[in-house]
Formats: C-alpha cells, sequence, structure tokens
C-alpha cells in the first residue's frame, strides 16, 4: 500500500516524502491543519510533536477515514472503547488525553481510614466511569497501533518496537494529573552486551518509587510473562527482557492469580499450532531500595506478532489473516462485561466498508453463544462467520488499490 497522502497548505505530500517535517513545521501550533486525502474532501488532522512532528487524527473522527487508511478507527459500539469514550478517555483538546482509573497512583502504608462520629452527608456525587488496568493496556496497545495489522508489518514487530511505540504513546496521556510516561515502563530489547545501561536507565526510570511525604508511589510494567517461582518469602515473576529485575509477591495473591486468570496461563500450553504470547501489565511499588513488589495484575493474550486476542479460538483467524496478507483490526474488550458482541475482527482491504469477521467457538457458554448469534443477526449482510466445528470460510476479495480505495465492489466469498 502506498504512504498515506496529506494536503498541506495547497500541496499533496506523502507520509514518507523526506520533505514532510519540513511542511509540518509550518503548520504546527498554527490554526491551519493537514487534511488526510484517503476519501473525497479529505479528513482534517492535527500535528504533534514528540522527538518530531506527526500527523494524528482529530478526536471523533477515526471511523470517517477510509478502512484502508492508517488512520482509520473502529466504531464506538465495535469495542469496548465506546462504553469509555467521554467518560474514563476524555480527550479535552487534540493531543492530550486524560484517563480516569480505578487504580491508585500512591498507597498511604498503616494508615487507616478516618475515624469519629458520622457525619451527615451534604451531598451525592455522580458515579464515573473509570478504566481498569487491563483497560489500560488495551488503551495503549490500540494507540500505539498493536491491534491493527498491514503485510508491511511482517518481521517487524519485537520487544524494541512494543518498547518505543507504547511509551511514545504515554506521552500524550495524564493520569490523576500524573504523565503516564512518568510512570510506565516498559522493558527494552535484553542484550547481554547492554544489559548494564540498560539496567542503569531502568533503575533511573523507577527513582519515581521512592517514598515521599509519607507515600508509597506506584508505576506500571508492562512486559511478556516469563515465569514465576516460589521462595521462601512468597514468588518471584519474571518478564522477558527483564532476567535481572523479578517483581515480588506474595505466595497467595499469585495462586489467586493464576485462578482467576487460569484460561490465560492455559492458552500458554494450548495445541494450537499457533504461538501465544502472555502479556503482563503489573502495578508496581517499591518493597525497599531497588526491589520491586507487585500491587496489582492484570493480562491479556496476544498472537506471536503481538496482536491482542480475547482467547485461543481466534488464533487460526488472525493467523490466516496474517498468512494471508491481509489488512485489519482486532477489536479489543478495554472492561466491557464480555467481547462476544464485537467483531473478532474486521477486514479493512476487502472495499470502502470494513467487513465484521465473528468466530462462533463449539465451546462457547450458552450465554455467550446467545450474545454472539445476536450480534451477528444484527450485522450488516456484508458479514463473514466461522463455526469452529466446520472449515474456516474463504475472506473475501481483496478490493482496494495502493491508495487503499475501493476499486470493484464485492462481498464475502463465503458466509458462515
Amino acid at each position: 500500500m502506498d504512504p498515506q497522502r496529506f494536503a498541506i497548505k495547497g500541496r499533496v505530500i506523502s507520509s514518507d516524502d523526506p520533505q514532510l517535517q519540513d511542511a509540518l513545521s509550518h503548520v504546527y501550533d498554527t490554526p491551519e491543519r493537514p487534511r488526510c486525502l484517503c476519501v473525497p474532501g479529505g479528513v482534517e488532522m492535527y500535528v504533534a510533536r514528540h522527538r518530531q512532528f506527526v500527523v494524528k487524527r482529530m478526536p471523533d473522527s477515526g471511523n470517517t477515514h477510509h478502512p484502508g487508511c492508517p488512520s482509520y478507527e473502529l466504531e464506538g459500539q465495535q469495542s469496548g472503547l465506546g462504553e469509555l469514550v467521554g467518560e474514563a478517555i476524555l480527550e479535552p483538546e487534540p493531543g492530550r488525553v486524560e484517563l480516569r482509573v480505578d487504580f491508585p497512583w500512591t498507597r498511604r502504608v498503616g494508615c487507616g481510614g478516618p475515624r469519629g462520629e458520622p457525619q451527615e452527608i451534604a451531598e451525592v456525587g455522580v458515579p464515573r466511569r473509570r478504566m481498569s488496568l487491563r483497560a489500560l493496556m488495551h488503551f495503549l496497545f490500540e494507540r500505539a497501533g498493536f491491534n491493527r495489522w498491514s503485510p508491511a508489518m511482517a518481521g517487524k514487530r519485537n520487544q524494541g518496537v512494543i518498547h518505543k511505540y507504547l511509551l511514545e504513546t504515554a506521552e500524550d496521556i495524564m493520569v490523576k494529573g500524573v504523565p503516564l510516561a512518568e510512570r510506565l515502563y516498559v522493558p527494552e530489547s535484553f542484550s547481554e552486551a547492554a544489559k548494564a545501561e540498560a539496567a542503569l536507565r531502568r533503575r533511573e526510570k523507577l527513582v519515581v518509587l521512592r517514598p515521599r511525604d509519607g507515600q508509597t508511589p506506584l508505576a506500571i510494567v508492562i512486559g511478556e510473562f516469563k515465569a514465576s517461582e516460589a521462595t521462601t518469602q512468597g514468588r518471584r515473576v519474571w518478564l522477558r527482557h527483564m532476567p535481572d529485575a523479578p517483581l515480588l509477591i506474595a505466595g497467595r495473591t499469585w495462586e489467586r492469580i493464576e485462578r482467576v486468570f487460569a484460561p490465560l496461563f492455559e492458552a500458554r500450553d494450548a495445541d494450537t499450532g499457533h504461538p501465544v504470547r502472555l502479556i503482563m501489565a503489573a502495578l508496581i511499588r517499591a518493597r525497599r531500595e531497588y526491589t520491586y513488589e507487585i500491587d496489582a495484575v492484570s493480562l491479556m493474550l496476544t498472537s506471536e506478532h503481538w496482536i491482542p486476542i480475547e482467547g485461543v479460538h481466534e488464533l487460526p483467524l488472525i493467523s490466516a489473516l496474517v498468512a494471508e496478507r491481509r489488512r485489519f483490526i482486532k477489536p479489543l474488550r478495554y472492561d466491557a462485561r464480555n467481547a462476544d458482541a464485537f467483531p473478532n475482527a474486521l477486514l479493512l482491504d476487502a472495499g470502502p466498508v470494513p467487513i465484521p469477521l465473528h468466530v462462533v467457538s463449539t465451546f462457547m457458554e450458552p450465554k455467550a453463544r446467545a450474545v454472539k448469534e445476536k450480534a451477528i443477526s444484527l450485522t450488516n449482510p456484508s458479514i463473514w462467520v466461522w463455526r469452529t466445528d466446520q472449515p474456516m470460510p474463504a475472506f473475501a476479495v481483496v478490493a482496494a488499490d495502493r491508495q487503499g480505495n475501493a476499486v470493484r465492489p464485492v462481498g464475502p466469498s463465503t458466509q458462515g
């Protein structure tokens, strides 16, 4: 697919043009905005600055882009993100995101609740939806683009890429008045030759955990779970690319984590024929100098290409799409009660409208199956359904040119 094209001050320039940075510098911090030319008339964008200038989509404009455009975003009802936007996820202005979360940034050790006579209630607050640690992890992966795939991404996702883009994504996000980038650690790609330098950078990043003013700050570590081992004091939890800094946790708490997330741990040993990763988001604090203790944990599965998945039943679909060099988005659950109402993926390269792809597993519980069947019945006719007790149907024919524009009308070649 050809690079994304923008209209900037009357000039059309592509995303890989060496002169793009100069063009963006002339409109950065001005009222003038670039337009993405993925659809007739274009879609207004804005310019952000990290280490260089970046063109980003305006809030709530993602679904106005062509499905073949890198700036395309799912409609709210197609993933768990829609339930959080406007309440737990606020974007008061382009380039600035504020998140309301249900976990703390600090702990006050040894301090109980206030004592004394009960006081008269003077007001009642309106409950506000807040994001869980899992939802935050999904949000970061989606904002970084790891829930979407195009053939150009093959062979280009690794720990170094995950580290870079998750941290870049966090630069625009505030959580409880604190820049998320200050409290997020993602392990660097491990190298024996550079392990001392990487360890020094980790210690410098996690110096934020030092207690102050009677409070213990917390931070988030996101990495691929490797193993855990029992010790006399509890358990050590190891993440890949962080072999010299285990995370500590009480034995009984870890046993509860293994029970709650049992299907995810079992997925690592399942006979799927497709590699799977188990990603951990751990809220940590300093037990003592340079010793990190887990305060809370969430886990998610991804394919070998770091595409988040809800369960192993989605792996054959994701693997087939990657093998056939298709372009698609994987909707994420966030804090939705379940993911069965959402498409398991959306095909982006088969015309001007994304094609929902649904998987109906033979192992689904009756209630989940009913939700999935209802979602299928309410979807437009251009739909693809795979019932896993039958052969996987063929996908719709590719119908996009190198700019992502439809060249002929098509529908799914086979329907479930």
